[in-house]
């Protein structure tokens, strides 16, 4: 087995803070069902796979450095408390020019779960582009890619003057907003941008003329708020809903 040196792990480790991701162009991607999807999906973006003994790999390849590991070393290099088996070092994916008929916009969303959640929401329902505020949480945060479950390998996010974007687009702006429409009783389509504002002070003032359709989901009983992630959910449900 090939041996790492400690520089490399001090290296990897450092990936857990977004200066280091950015100066570098890679993130760490760990568990075994998501980094054997990694190196199935895009070996050519693995540098290297840390993994201890009690891994078996099911296929090899030439393309990155596989390091067997101490659970120490793993430990050194993971952002989990209980690390898995398995943690891979993966570059960034290029950012891709996605044409797409339906797109998330997110307006500063603070919470990596949050962030997570809505990229494997988009994937279940065939959303292959997110944009996101600057003030978004970094979507290769560990947390974020964590909670992803391998749709941050398939759903295209790219961040952006949010105001420039929505002001430019030719698309058909939808908002979550408490003061909007009943989404149940709206007619909705399959084009379009759905606009989802922060955790706590929703959509920024400067945006909120951009939308066009405004919505809401109806409350029923006491609760205050609902979750971002749970609310992008219904409304994505919504729209899946009326037009298939």
């Amino acid at each position: 087995m090939d041996s790492i040196s400690k520089g490399r792990l001090k290296q990897i480790k450092s990936l857990q803070q977004k200066k280091f991701r950015d100066e570098t162009g890679f993130f760490v991607i760990e568990g075994v069902k998501m980094v054997e999807e990694t190196m199935a999906v895009i070996p050519h973006l693995v540098d290297c796979c840390l993994y201890t003994s009690d891994y078996s790999f099911q296929s090899k390849s030439e393309l990155f450095e596989m390091f067997q590991v101490d659970r120490k070393s793993l430990e050194q290099c993971s952002s989990l408390k209980t690390p898995n088996k398995i943690l891979a070092v993966v570059k960034q994916l290029p950012k891709q020019n996605v044409s797409s008929k339906f797109i998330l916009a997110l307006d500063g969303i603070q919470d990596p779960g949050n962030l997570g959640t809505i990229l494997r929401l988009a994937d279940w329902f065939g959303i292959n582009q997110i944009v996101c505020s600057k003030e978004t949480v970094d979507c290769y945060n560990p947390k974020v890619v964590q909670a992803s479950m391998g749709a941050i390998l398939r759903v295209s996010v790219n961040y952006c003057s949010l105001k420039n974007y929505l002001s430019e687009t030719k698309l058909p702006i939808f908002g979550a907003l408490l003061e909007g429409k009943n989404v149940f009783k709206e007619t909705l389509t399959n084009e379009g941008i759905l606009l989802m504002g922060n955790e706590g002070n929703g959509i920024s003032d400067d945006l909120l003329k951009t939308i066009q359709h405004p919505l809401t989901i109806p409350r029923f009983g006491e609760a205050e708020s609902l979750n971002v992630s749970v609310a992008t959910g219904i409304l994505l449900s919504e729209f899946w809903r009326s037009v298939k």
